[in-house]
């Protein structure tokens, strides 16, 4: 054959794939603010794992799951209900993976309790790094973590669960829980009369011996086939949290029904659905009535980690563009010695290194909380402000990333494009923004003299940066106005950026005077790039965020 006639068949002037990488070690900022929370003794089983889900393995495995999305089998051949969901084996050798790595449970001892520093700040490293690879798995993930807590409310159930949490193992078989190897908890909250506002539910438990049963219609309950499920109903005494398993103490299918799977803009790896219980099986968890106090246990948790995947979300989004960046020449140069591309990337690289900054601030806190009055009152307060600013950030970060690649950020054959799509769900799903900052004036009114005394620290922390008194002297006059609500979201905002910056200014001082100049001084664009930083500091920002 003519090689003439398929000459423009050669690929040119393309990056090569951003694989086969250690994600730790190539993250300067990462690196920082785990050891300056307690993590420094793990950067060696932090890089393992950085090079382990750093591989071209983990990124097809990521890419198949999302191509090949769950199925839900109703029914099987003969018409008998089946109520089982079908997954890519990809989705579980990423589960695998995760099982193993211990980010479902290592922040917990063996009986359930908090491990304690660093064990939060290393785990949320891990899962920090998996959630730039492959993001919907870890759903089922963050809620067996996060569901330990709310069990610990009923020793008895936690008990005889932990033991089986409690492994680093993964199995996918459809048996009860307690036949197995590993198991997974999912939640139902949600129903769609009300939403958020989960004390319109409707849903029924009913005494039944030792046990409720159960009826009534989720809207949402994500991972279907986990083991088990947290969901809320209606006792005599009021709303109540109840340990659903798929599996009856006799071995017999429970009464759960799933009625579609939900067609979800992303997260599509991760399996959503609709449910019905038939008078379900079910044990009470915590107290009647108290069913909200002791779910928000396990709430907590998961907004921490909607906070830590998307800002892992933007830090994948700033390496794969800056990957692209350093190999694709435009006008005769290389795109990443572009006096344009150097301002929008060294921006976004900054906006990264504070994010994570934040989140490993806040990790600290949930390592300490539980000794420390002071560590306690800043997880409460800041947990649902650093929620409302890094999720809400993901999607329009993600976008600008998809930019700097052009058409090929785009195309669903790149991991932008998912990327893109999965960013939103972290700030709908587990508090809306609104409700963050409704749960942000919540904690003011009932813990005001902590809350005054974290502001007071964050002022001191950040005393002599650019626009750092008036931004804490701001969010103090708002917090305290009869009409706060009005001007919460700005209010939150600014206490999420004031937060990040003293946290950066713990770990760079330059960077975070730079931040505090572009982002309370008031003088920042609406775009990323719309910045003039000298060409040292956006050299420097740039060598820092991926090392050539």
């Amino acid at each position: 054959m003519n090689s003439a006639v398929h000459g423009t068949h050669e690929v040119l002037n393309q990056s090569p794939p951003f694989v086969d990488v250690d994600l730790f070690t190539l993250d300067t900022a990462l690196g920082e603010a785990v050891a300056a929370n307690g993590g420094a003794a793990a950067a060696k089983e932090l890089s393992e794992f950085g090079r382990h889900w750093g591989s071209a393995a983990m990124a097809e495995r990521g890419r198949l799951a999302n191509e090949n999305t769950p199925k839900l089998r109703t029914f099987d051949s003969r018409g008998n209900r089946k109520d089982q969901v079908e997954f890519h084996p990809a989705y579980h050798e990423l589960m695998a993976h995760s099982a193993h790595a211990g980010l479902h449970n290592s922040t917990w001892s063996a009986d359930g309790r908090p491990l304690g520093a660093p064990a939060e700040v290393v785990r949320a490293a891990k899962f920090y790094m998996a959630a730039g690879v492959e993001t919907g798995h870890l759903c089922p993930i963050t809620m067996t973590r996060a569901s330990v807590a709310a069990l610990a409310v009923q020793p008895d159930i936690l008990k005889k669960t932990m033991p089986v949490i409690g492994t680093r193992a993964y199995d996918p078989s459809f048996a009860p829980w307690s036949s197995k190897r590993g198991m997974t908890l999912g939640m139902g909250m949600t129903e769609k009369q009300g939403g958020t506002d989960v004390r319109s539910n409707m849903t029924r438990a009913e005494r039944d011996g030792d046990a409720y049963r159960i009826t009534g219609h989720k809207w949402f309950m994500s991972a279907p086939m986990c083991d088990a499920f947290l969901v809320l109903a209606q006792a005599e005494q009021g709303l109540s949290c109840f340990f659903m398993p798929r599996f009856r103490p006799d071995g017999s299918v429970n009464a759960i029904q799933f009625q579609r799977l939900k067609d979800k803009l992303g997260n599509r790896s991760n399996a959503s659905s609709e449910v019905e219980f038939l008078g379900a099986y079910g044990e009470r968890v915590g107290e009647e009535g108290k069913g909200i106090r002791t779910i928000i246990q396990m709430v907590q948790l998961t907004r921490q980690d909607c906070a830590i995947a998307s800002v892992g979300l933007m830090r994948s989004g700033l390496a794969h563009a800056l990957h692209h960046v350093r190999h694709r020449s435009v006008f005769q140069k290389h795109l990443a010695d572009q006096p344009l591309m150097r301002a929008v990337l060294s921006d976004m690289a900054l906006h990264v290194e504070a994010s994570i900054a934040l989140v490993m601030r806040l990790c600290r806190s949930f390592d300490l909380a539980p000794a420390d009055a002071n560590e306690s009152a800043y997880m409460r307060l800041l947990t649902p402000a650093i929620k409302y600013w890094t999720c809400k950030s993901a999607p329009g970060f993600l976008y600008e990333a998809m930019e700097c690649l052009g058409g090929n950020g785009y195309v669903e054959e790149g991991i932008l494009a998912r990327h893109y799509r999965e960013s939103p769900v972290n700030a709908i799903w587990e508090g809306s923004g609104n409700v963050m900052c409704l749960d942000v004036l919540r904690a003011l009114a009932r813990e005001t003299e902590a809350a005054t005394a974290i502001l007071k620290n964050l002022a001191q922390e950040t005393r002599g940066l650019p626009g750092a008194g008036e931004a804490a002297a701001m969010i103090g006059k708002a917090f305290i106005r009869g009409d706060a609500e009005n001007v919460a979201r700005l209010a939150v905002e600014k206490l999420a950026l004031l937060a990040a910056t003293a946290a950066l200014n713990a770990l760079s001082p330059s960077h975070a005077e730079l931040f505090a100049s572009t982002r309370l001084a008031g003088n920042h664009g609406g775009m990323y790039g719309a910045v003039d930083l000298k060409s040292s500091d956006t050299g420097r920002l740039l060598d820092r965020a991926l090392p050539q």
